[in-house]
């Protein structure tokens, strides 16, 4: 097996290659809904990097830095997920490291992320990441 290398995923062809581990998180999403929201979203500062072995993405992530009053420069994590069929294998924590050092990079103070409350295997990742649970996310629908 050969070393994970992680990427930003730039073209059409690589958010393609990520659909099967994306849809994972996001099943409601279509390949070219993934593709088309990718392009939309680039537009807010949207990134997609991924974590590929032997040239197959096992890892997606999807962020951008935002700034808010309350934090100033931050990461934010919009998707996070690791392949069904290798999770446990280290992507998902090699991949938050790769988050992490952007993060630094970035001069963000810090890194933030939502979660399905039902998500509690992801929570479980998170803490061992040193996340820590800070405020409730609330929502309404429009209608």
């Amino acid at each position: 097996m050969n070393t994970p290398v992680i990427g930003h995923a730039e073209t059409d062809a690589d958010i393609r290659a990520c659909f099967p581990v994306m849809s994972q998180l996001r099943p409601h999403v279509s390949e070219n809904e993934l593709l088309a929201a990718v392009q939309r979203m680039r537009g807010e500062g949207y990134k997609v990097v991924a974590l590929s072995v032997d040239g197959k993405v096992e890892a997606v992530a999807g962020y951008r830095i935002i700034e808010m009053l309350r934090t100033g420069s931050m990461l934010e994590i919009d998707d996070l997920v690791t392949s069904d069929a290798t999770r446990s294998k280290g992507y998902g924590r090699q991949l938050f490291d790769w988050i992490h050092q952007e993060a630094r990079h970035q001069g963000c103070s810090v890194i933030e992320l939502d979660s399905s409350v039902h998500r509690v295997d992801a929570h479980r990742f998170y803490f061992r990441q040193r996340m820590h649970i800070l405020a409730f996310h609330f929502s309404m629908a429009v209608t």
